[in-house]
């Protein structure tokens, strides 16, 4: 999967993440495969990173620009990449920032 630089969040009129803007052939891709997980991201896992850290780097992500797709500081992101099972809202606001789905961060 390349990583997503084209991805663009709008925020609803309380400055909230509330829609997901992807290139069309990613969308395409995750509909042909919407929940693999590549390899590079399960190795990291392997090594210890929690699953957010994971995708984060093979996303080639700083904490910063997903802190700032989200909506949130770069401190309260870095807590929420910190926890190896976060609530399923948190994994869904994150998968949006990434561009993937929620389940490919339940592992």
């Amino acid at each position: 999967m390349n990583a997503p630089t084209d991805i663009q969040i709008i925020n609803d009129a309380e400055g909230k993440p509330a829609f997901v803007v992807i290139p069309y052939a990613q969308y395409v891709a995750q509909k042909i495969e919407p929940d693999r997980i590549p390899h590079e991201v399960v190795n990291r896992i392997v090594d210890g990173a929690t699953p957010i850290r994971a995708w984060r780097e093979h996303l080639n992500l700083t904490q910063d620009e997903v802190a700032k797709r989200m909506g949130i500081s770069q401190p309260a992101f870095a807590q929420q990449e910190t926890v190896a099972k976060p609530r399923k809202a948190t994994r869904e606001k994150i998968a949006a920032a990434f561009g993937i789905t929620a389940n490919q961060l339940e592992l």
